[in-house]
């Protein structure tokens, strides 16, 4: 399996979450629509798995690396949460960041080495990056519906279930976030011999952590929905300097030992 295969792969995968998405909203029946989406997550799985088996690692190094695991955990966490609350919108969220993302592999291809540094030669590399990309998806989710519900023109301010959409995926999302930082702790202490350092990575990791518990914490309190939405906005570009925005920062270079 190669970098090239992706576009056929993408293809199938999306003709899939596409058709999903559609009957999820014709359909009264939830498992036509979470079939087809299921299916397109498996196909798009496979060629992850090809990847690995090409690169003889787990294709989790470059960054065009984890926006495979983050196109792909978008679909599952789209099915997990249709299936749950039966968002219908869910599915196609899922699809539209997944062929976002997929778009930017398409046209900005990474060169993908076989080669695999020491440090992240431990058994904790793949779960850590496989617990935070699902973390990802859910804080990308409930970040673009906090949006909508933010900027749509009804004057009528968000509904109670409307919220509670929003807090279910934060609190989904925060946990995974949680278990990946005790999993990159224990895998620090293994790699570097401290569980906690204050490196780049981890401060900014901390602050995104904080930021979306201050979050679960604030909402049930706070009337002025502006408010919360802000911190929830403010909280996944925390994320995102968390996730590729520490590659660009001067004090990071040569610094951090999570800058590879």
């Amino acid at each position: 399996m190669s970098w090239n295969e992706l576009i056929y792969y993408a293809i199938a995968s999306i003709l899939c979450w596409v058709a999903g998405a559609v009957v999820a909203f014709k359909s009264q029946k939830c498992w036509h629509a979470a079939v087809l989406s299921i299916m397109g997550s498996v196909i798009f799985f496979a060629y992850i798995v090809g990847m690995w088996i090409a690169l003889e690692r787990p294709p989790m190094r470059t960054m065009g690396e984890t926006r495979l695991w983050y196109s792909f955990f978008l679909s599952v966490a789209g099915v997990v949460v249709y299936l749950r609350w039966r968002y219908k919108w869910i599915l196609s969220f899922g699809t539209m960041m997944s062929v976002v993302f997929i778009c930017i592999n398409l046209f900005k291809p990474e060169i993908h080495s076989k080669t695999l540094m020491p440090a992240l030669q431990s058994p904790w590399f793949v779960p850590h990056v496989i617990v935070y990309m699902f973390a990802y998806a859910m804080m990308g989710a409930v970040t673009l519906f906090a949006l909508y519900l933010w900027l749509r023109k009804s004057p009528k301010q968000a509904s109670d279930e409307e919220l509670r959409v929003c807090d279910n995926l934060v609190r989904i999302g925060w946990s995974f976030l949680t278990l990946g930082m005790v999993m990159g702790a224990l895998w620090a202490k293994e790699a570097w011999g401290d569980y906690w350092t204050w490196d780049p990575k981890e401060t900014w990791a901390a602050a995104t952590w904080l930021s979306y518990l201050l979050y679960l914490h604030m909402r049930p309190h706070v009337k002025d929905q502006n408010l919360t939405f802000a911190l929830l906005l403010f909280s996944f570009l925390l994320l995102q300097m968390c996730w590729y925005g520490i590659n660009y920062l001067p004090a990071a270079q040569g610094a951090s030992v999570h800058v590879y």
